[in-house]
């Protein structure tokens, strides 16, 4: 079986941005673990999902590192396992707390650490704003209009409208994390059949440009996978719709990738609206580049702080709870479905 990862929570210049509900669509049993170990929960969530394993997951990676996941959906069940600490529903909630005692926590630090790289990205956006005002005060708009126009009449030859209601999956396909900034974009599309990667600027219409795509797909009737950036939380980073086997998303820092395979291409923003940008403002653009950066790495120098801080509290449980235990929890968890 083949499970699909994504992310439904990041870390933004407003905070912390939450995605899930979209991704509950038509799920009817939705199960969430309750501790204030995120270790416990994403241990019991990994056994779980061995014990779905002839089903196809969509795994739900975890904003606070690596090491943690947030919980899974098993669609074709309608039934996810969802940890509590970002569950906006459930109908029923299994408190791990009556197995496994909390200890003493020291959360405060880590929220304080948090809203620091919040603050830090904040002000990198502010920057990022004045980079993107060079590129769009550059920008022939009406060229950009007719260019997602002819794109989108070339994706849609001679494919009918579906008769069929619409929905749209918002998420994100990275985010900043205690283990830095991270993303699964080539897992997502690894069995796509035509991938558009957008080269561009700041203000060059990347997010625009998706936006209108995702919007014609849907009112052609597909479902759509909009997942949006984890710096900016109102900008599109990626369109992907799996029944038109396609797949467009923003290939530029920090996470430029390049084509590597037939149905691959490239679709350079950069030299279709705003050529000769780069070299006209050279010195404003590489001045506001190194100081939106900074804030960037600030921000999630932050983060690892508070990660660390958390990796301290979750060590009095790793020293303490078993693989039998959680073995156990997990065989009660089933029973009592």
């Amino acid at each position: 079986m083949s499970n699909l990862h994504y992310y439904i929570i990041g870390n933004t210049a407003e905070g912390l941005i939450n995605h899930l509900d979209p991704n509950l669509h038509n799920i009817n049993q939705i199960i969430t673990l309750s501790h204030p170990s995120s270790w416990l929960k994403t241990a019991i969530i990994k056994k779980l999902t061995e014990q779905y394993n002839q089903s196809n997951l969509e795994i739900l990676e975890s904003a606070l590192g690596n090491d943690y996941l947030d919980g899974f959906i098993i669609r074709d069940q309608s039934l996810a396992f969802i940890d509590s600490r970002i569950a906006t529903t459930s109908t029923a909630n299994l408190n791990l707390e009556e197995t496994f005692p909390a200890r003493e926590q020291g959360m405060m630090e880590i929220h304080r650490l948090t809203q620091k790289a919040y603050d830090s990205f904040a002000k990198g956006l502010k920057v990022h704003d004045d980079l993107e005002e060079i590129y769009m005060n550059q920008m022939d708009f009406d060229h950009a209009d007719q260019f997602a126009v002819n794109f989108i009449a070339d994706l849609f030859h001679n494919i009918p409208k579906k008769e069929h209601t619409p929905h749209t999956y918002n998420r994100l396909f990275g985010t900043n994390t205690a283990d830095g900034i991270v993303n699964v974009v080539p897992h997502l599309f690894e069995n796509i059949k035509t991938v558009h990667y957008i080269k561009g600027r700041a203000g060059t219409g990347k997010s625009t440009f998706m936006k209108k795509i995702a919007g014609a797909c849907t009112d052609h009737g597909f479902d759509v996978e909009l997942y949006f950036c984890s710096f900016d939380p109102n900008s599109v980073d990626m369109v992907l719709v799996r029944d038109l086997d396609f797949c467009i998303f923003d290939s530029t820092d920090p996470h430029a990738f390049f084509p590597e395979r037939e149905g691959e291409v490239i679709v350079d923003l950069y030299e279709e609206l705003v050529p000769g940008t780069d070299e006209k403002y050279e010195t404003e653009i590489n001045d506001l580049n190194v100081r939106y950066k900074s804030y960037m790495k600030e921000g999630i120098g932050y983060l690892k702080m508070a990660g660390h801080h958390r990796d301290q509290i979750e060590d009095q449980y790793i020293k303490t709870i078993t693989e039998a235990d959680i073995g156990d929890a997990v065989q009660t968890i089933q029973l009592n479905l």
